[in-house]
């Protein structure tokens, strides 16, 4: 555990470096949302996907973005991320991350693994996936419940069994969204994936958007977020591989503690998304609001507009903030993360001032 002194001057440093990418930003992740669609129906769902529609990339369309990148941009520490709704429903998910693949891509998705056996894990090792997050969020009847789907549970954990079985991927994640009901079963789903031996265990909290602001009751209270950071950083002094999403500035007590750097929100910096109609984002769990649609890959070289645009990230949302005015903090957190910013009334709608600090 390092002390408050060190941290400090780490965050610092961090802060420096922060104000030079929002200059010189460097794009590291590159989220490709290829479909709305999805076969289960999530509480928390920040994109209301099932609900929410929109019209999809062709193939032939992401051939030519795909090319674009990597002609105007190189592959070098360049990672795909592929997501949805549930990436597996497209028909042709195979054949853009093959394409991908070919082109030298390096690429990792986020399933709910339902849709997983051994063959299909067999074909994302052949068509080069290095990395894969796949969703539990608590134990069966939790989960089935929070995902609105009966038999989910049992289907994903067969899916991740099958991608551990395949032998080919550099890591296989369980990501679990923890609420106020299923924070007490922490303990009991470590033990069912260390039994499974997944490569890594995030724990994130459940956030104020999408469908999660009709169940208010779900979100952790303080003494919910103590609990659940306190598990992280125990677990991770064991030498357990459990980490904390990459969201929220947690203070001088746990950061570094919980994850294995300091908090950094990258929208805009290093990270851009593709929305499933082509427009070009930052992150894709922002609130999707036309203003902060930078362009659309149908009509714009993405190379240009990242270059040239998305000066709404590449700032402190702390500066229109008067909540942040006073707070000791506000040179490491920044106003916190763009994916949680009220932009109505211009306040972070989930801060851990007077929380954990």
């Amino acid at each position: 555990m390092l002390n408050v002194d060190t941290k400090r001057s780490h965050l610092n440093k961090l802060a420096d470096y922060r104000r030079g990418l929002m200059t010189e930003p460097q794009l590291r992740n590159l989220f490709l949302e290829l479909t709305l669609r999805c076969n289960e129906n999530c509480i928390h769902c920040g994109s209301r996907c099932g609900e929410v529609r929109a019209e999809e990339l062709s193939l032939a369309q992401y051939h030519k973005f795909l090319r674009e990148v990597r002609e105007d941009m190189g592959l070098e520490h360049k990672m795909l991320c592929i997501t949805g709704g549930e990436p597996l429903l497209r028909k042709d998910f195979f054949d853009i991350m093959a394409y991908a693949h070919q082109l030298g891509f390096n690429w990792g998705m986020t399933s709910n693994a339902t849709l997983i056996d051994d063959s299909v894990a067999r074909e994302l090792a052949n068509c080069g996936m290095g990395t894969i997050s796949v969703s539990i969020d608590g134990l069966e009847d939790t989960h089935d419940n929070f995902r609105r789907t009966k038999g989910g549970f049992k289907k994903a954990i067969s899916g991740i069994e099958s991608l551990i079985r395949t032998g080919a991927f550099k890591a296989v994640q369980v990501t679990t969204v923890v609420t106020h009901e299923s924070i007490k079963q922490l303990d009991e789903l470590y033990r069912i994936f260390n039994d499974m031996d997944i490569d890594s265990w995030r724990v994130i909290n459940m956030e104020p958007m999408g469908r999660a602001k009709n169940y208010p009751d779900l979100l952790l209270t303080k003494e919910d977020y103590i609990t659940l950071f306190e598990f992280i950083r125990n677990m991770r002094m064991t030498g357990e591989p459990v980490t904390y999403g990459c969201s929220h500035y947690l203070g001088p007590e746990y950061e570094r503690e919980v994850r294995d750097w300091y908090y950094l929100c990258t929208a805009g910096l290093y990270t851009a998304s593709i929305t499933a109609n082509g427009d070009i984002i930052a992150c894709l769990d922002i609130e999707r609001r036309p203003e902060l649609v930078q362009g659309n890959i149908l009509h714009d070289r993405f190379s240009e507009v990242w270059k040239n645009k998305f000066k709404e990230f590449r700032r402190d949302l702390s500066d229109e903030c008067s909540k942040c005015t006073d707070c000791p903090e506000k040179a490491f957190c920044h106003g916190d993360s763009f994916h949680s910013w009220d932009f109505e009334k211009k306040e972070p709608m989930l801060c851990f001032r007077d929380i954990l600090f």
